[in-house]
């Protein structure tokens, strides 16, 4: 304190030095106006696919979405929005930079020099920000900065769409001519096998054959029913139940009894050579010829319905053997259609799944809403942000006074001077016996310490 009392002019020089020279610079630097706007990332269902857009709580979605609009192609849409490059002003500049690469990518640079982005830290709120020397320029190039954003998000989300579509767009027309052949070929097939997809053939052949199956058996039973008969003839006609039920053959063994018991009287009456005796016999010999003819022709009968039934049952088994060939065959032709049948209906289902992703990603690449939407506009700022003359004075200010302490110190070790007892005292190791009082000052009352210091070390030394 002694040093900064010693040379305070230097220090107040120092410190009015640094704080005029701070103000000046900042009254002289030119002003800085900032614009704000800002976008809120909206956590509503995609209208399309009724999906909510994935990431939103997590921090990495929005550090990209920063990312996206601090992008080259943000600014390059700013630029072909405002229509920048066609200034003369700054066409004129970036021939005379002379510099590589087109104007637009420089004035775009020049444009994300001047652009911050900010995210909240627990909202989905982009900021963004623009410093320009115009208040309204500052508002402008903010205001176009997050429509050249809202642009490129939905530019971000359709373009993809597109390219889906047009890809699906391909996949469908795959799948309709594989749709197409798979059912040709079905139609060829049924075509040339006889079959047709919605009648009941099968029903009927199967109950044709079923039918077929049942005559048969009923064939087989009468055939063996005849048969039996026909045995049962050869063995003895009179006991055939066909001869005994026939009415003629019971009607002429009645005529054979009668005309038998009619000869037996007539032979005891009249003896065997009596002309009605003889004329009795004729008549008996004549009704058991008529008796053994009809007899005959009854077993005749019986052996040609035996016959009858097994040449039936011949037929029946042969059409039951074709209609079960048939069967056979149009069973495997109806499995080999319902296989052609599920190539279709797979076929069918392929393009239904891709016409449907088709629609869908062709609503997505003509959709004209985004998840992005303006929370409030850029406005023209009325106070400039920089430079803050105020905040560089005060700042200007305690910076000179550690320079004017700093500059006081570095002096004083570079010139060390002797400006009270205690700078005698600490340089010289020699008692000291008084201090005179400066010239045109009185003599205090009382004794300063360094006095009565020395005064007790002289009183100790006497003693001694």
């Amino acid at each position: 304190m002694s040093i900064i009392r010693a040379r305070w002019s230097l220090v107040v020089l120092v410190i009015a030095l640094t704080t005029l020279t701070a103000l000046g610079v900042s009254l002289m630097l030119p002003k800085r106006y900032v614009a704000a706007a800002s976008v809120v990332v909206d956590a509503k269902p995609d209208p399309v696919s009724a999906l909510i857009y994935p990431g939103l709580a997590s921090p990495a979605f929005m550090n990209t979405q920063v990312d996206v609009i601090a992008s080259d192609r943000v600014a390059l849409r700013v630029v072909r929005d405002l229509r920048l490059t066609e200034l003369p002003e700054l066409r004129q500049q970036w021939q005379e930079a002379q510099l590589e690469g087109t104007m637009e990518q420089w004035v775009a640079d020049g444009l994300r020099g001047n652009m911050d982005v900010k995210p909240s830290k627990e909202s989905n709120v982009l900021t963004v920000t623009y410093k320009s020397p115009s208040p309204q320029v500052a508002a402008t190039m903010a205001n176009a900065f997050v429509k050249a954003y809202l642009a490129t998000s939905l530019d971000l989300r359709v373009e993809p769409a597109r390219q889906y579509a047009g890809y699906f767009d391909i996949q469908a027309k795959t799948a309709l001519e594989k749709l197409e052949a798979a059912r040709a070929k079905l139609s060829a097939y049924e075509r040339e096998h006889g079959i047709l997809a919605s009648d009941e053939r099968m029903d009927v052949e199967t109950a044709r054959l079923n039918e077929l199956s049942s005559q048969l058996v009923g064939l087989q039973a009468l055939s063996s029913e005849s048969g039996s008969r026909q045995g049962q003839a050869a063995r003895g006609a009179d006991t055939l139940p066909d001869v005994l039920a026939n009415p003629v053959v019971s009607q002429l063994k009645a005529d054979v009894s009668r005309a038998e018991a009619q000869l037996q009287q007539l032979s005891t009456r009249y003896g065997d050579n009596h002309p009605q005796v003889i004329e009795a016999k004729a008549a008996v010999a004549d009704t058991r010829a008529k008796l053994r003819a009809e007899t005959s022709r009854v077993t005749g009968a019986v052996a040609a319905t035996n016959n009858i039934n097994k040449q039936r049952e011949a037929e029946t088994r042969a059409q039951l053997d074709a209609q079960r060939e048939k069967v056979a065959k149009l069973k495997l032709a109806r499995d080999e259609a319902s296989g052609l049948m599920r190539e279709v209906e797979s076929a069918q289902r392929a393009y239904e799944n891709i016409t449907t992703r088709l629609n869908q990603t062709s609503l997505e690449s003509q959709t004209t809403q985004s998840n992005v939407n303006v929370l409030t506009e850029a406005t023209p700022p009325r106070a400039p942000a920089s430079p803050r003359i105020g905040l560089n004075t005060a700042l200007a200010f305690v910076a000179g006074v550690i320079l004017a302490v700093g500059i006081a110190l570095l002096l004083e070790l570079r010139d060390r001077k002797v400006r009270d007892a205690d700078d005698v005292m600490a340089v010289l190791p020699l008692p000291m016996l008084g201090v005179l009082p400066a010239p045109g000052k009185r003599q205090p009352s009382s004794l300063p310490s360094v006095e009565r210091r020395l005064l007790g070390h002289a009183t100790s030394r006497g003693a001694a």
